[in-house]
């Protein structure tokens, strides 16, 4: 499995609560910011899909009943969906039956825990299941649609086995969206991992890096797409 978008310190990580019981959603909340976690707060389904439109976290507790969609189906559509289906995610619920936790493990939950919980150990098991994602491997050498060879240590690109020069900022972008397939990352994602701290000029900054970059690569150049609205990612499709 490919490893986790730019993993940060837990004082930067991003965690999604969709719980429509407000005191919960608050009580959950409250106990991730006490951890030094951000938190993105949804008492339904649509405005946490909206949120998606700007936004990756780093990790979703998900209720299975929410007032607009069933949890499960919330959960099999992340992890069906190439943009989405890396973030791990924490069923939250009340439905304690054996059957429902072994289908929602099995539609890619991470973790399962039955209300009524203790807050202390949720984030528990948050960090837990963040750890887990942080210590998968990088590989060395990745390649991609069979012509894009990236060496990491080495700081090399080839492109049909020829060599190809970018700057720093060009192998930054690249090295991001490789070690995330298919995940889209926004400007201000690419611009965050280049270091860069002038949001007045984000949209020209990265645009400028991509275009150079997609002449460089060549026929591999394809294969950096803009979703537009959103960002860009890597794809074969």
């Amino acid at each position: 499995m490919e490893n986790t978008k730019n993993i940060q310190s837990s004082g930067e990580q991003i965690i999604a609560i969709v719980e429509d019981e407000s005191d919960i959603l608050e009580l959950v909340s409250l106990h991730l910011k006490k951890h030094n976690f951000k938190v993105r707060e949804f008492l339904d389904i649509s405005s946490f899909y909206r949120y998606l439109n700007s936004e990756l976290p780093d990790l979703v507790i998900l209720d299975l009943m929410l007032p607009d969609a069933d949890g499960l189906e919330v959960c099999k559509y992340l992890k069906n969906n190439e943009n989405y289906q890396h973030i791990p995610i924490i069923i939250l619920t009340a439905r304690a039956d054996e059957t429902e936790k072994i289908l929602g493990l099995e539609l890619g939950a991470d973790d399962y825990v039955t209300k009524p919980f203790s807050p202390r150990e949720l984030v528990a098991r948050v960090k837990a299941v963040l750890r887990r994602e942080k210590k998968e491997e990088i590989p060395n050498v990745i390649i991609f649609g069979k012509i894009l060879k990236i060496d990491l240590p080495k700081f090399e690109v080839y492109v049909n086995d020829v060599k190809v020069d970018l700057t720093p900022s060009e192998f930054k972008i690249l090295t991001l969206l490789l070690k995330r397939k298919g995940w889209v990352f926004s400007r201000e994602n690419i611009l965050d991992e280049l270091g860069s701290s002038d949001k007045g000029v984000l949209d020209r900054t990265v645009d400028v890096h991509i275009k150079n970059l997609r002449e460089k690569l060549g026929p591999a150049g394809a294969f950096i797409k803009n979703v537009r609205g959103v960002g860009y990612k890597i794809s074969e499709d």
